[in-house]
């Protein structure tokens, strides 16, 4: 097995406790694992429950790097995280050890796996930018990306205006090239992807039981706590699923039973995008389809035997 495996796939696929097993069987074996975290949201110190971060308890003496890093009022970059998250595999590599590298955030995953580079920011375009989206909206934005890079058009989630603007800011500068995984990407070093599964039917079932789990156990409070250490203010972290709908009913805009269903609806938008982003990955990808604890460490048991 090399040195770097990578467990991905939608959320509520149990790619959490798969990593754990994995990493739990190599280490029985005397190969120590360590976690490397690649879900974008997991980066900021505090949000746990609407991010189902694990607990420190439920880590199960496995180390675990790239969890909470980031303030909530820091915005999120995949070029900081891959330079961050790279090195944390050499670390743990170079002493002898596996990397197992596990999260949803297709980018954030690709970014450590593959040959991407990110150009880096132009503050004046980027705030011109965000002028046009609050004075006109998505769309203008969106017909103009439409015309600069249509592939990114194609892959941007357009009701996100970080992102659409992001987008627009790289295709408007002509030496960059929009960060998306090539048709054949390069890998960065040898890796084993283990790319997880639930039945369509399953897994929205699980997610919406999983929105109600998290406003149940205290997401709106944990929300309202936020807000001192500055939430609102920060660009990235205010908009994550789950944070956003607790935010309305801080603020008396929705109640909590509709915040539940717009979590279900958005969580359920954001696994389509994260299958349409893995199938992308090349047949040397093993395919694995768990329901429960007990399959998956079945599975993992295959894996390291």
């Amino acid at each position: 097995m090399p040195d770097l495996v990578a467990v991905v796939g939608p959320t509520g696929t149990g790619k959490s406790e798969l990593a754990l097993t994995i990493a739990e069987r190599l280490a029985a074996q005397g190969r120590p694992a360590e976690i490397v975290n690649a879900d974008a949201m997991q980066l900021y110190r505090g949000m746990d429950i609407g991010t189902a971060k694990l607990s420190v308890e439920e880590r199960r003496g496995v180390p675990h790097h790239q969890l909470d890093v980031l303030d909530v009022t820091d915005e999120a970059s995949v070029a900081a995280y891959q330079r961050d998250a790279r090195a944390d595999v050499e670390w743990i590599t170079a002493a002898g050890g596996t990397a197992v590298l596990v999260g949803g955030s297709g980018l954030y995953v690709s970014s450590v796996l593959f040959d991407l580079a990110f150009p880096g920011t132009d503050p004046a375009l980027r705030a011109a930018l965000e002028q046009e989206h609050a004075e006109h909206g998505p769309n203008a934005l969106l017909a103009r990306l439409r015309v600069l890079d249509p592939a990114a058009a194609a892959d941007v989630d357009a009701r996100n205006p970080r992102r659409l603007i992001r987008a627009v800011e790289i295709a408007s500068r002509s030496e960059a090239v929009t960060p998306r995984l090539p048709s054949v990407p390069r890998a960065w070093r040898s890796a084993r992807v283990l790319r997880l599964h639930r039945e369509r039917d399953e897994l929205v079932g699980s997610l919406h039981a999983r929105a109600e789990r998290m406003f149940r156990d205290g997401l709106v409070d944990e929300v309202d706590a936020l807000r001192t250490a500055g939430l609102e203010q920060g660009r990235t972290a205010r908009a994550a699923i789950g944070y956003s709908q607790a935010l309305d009913v801080v603020h008396g805009r929705s109640t909590v039973g509709e915040a539940v269903e717009a979590t279900a609806v958005a969580t359920r938008k954001y696994a389509r995008r994260q299958v349409s982003w893995f199938k992308r990955y090349d047949a040397e990808v093993l395919d694995v389809t768990g329901t429960d604890v007990a399959g998956l460490q079945a599975v993992a048991r295959r894996i390291v035997p």
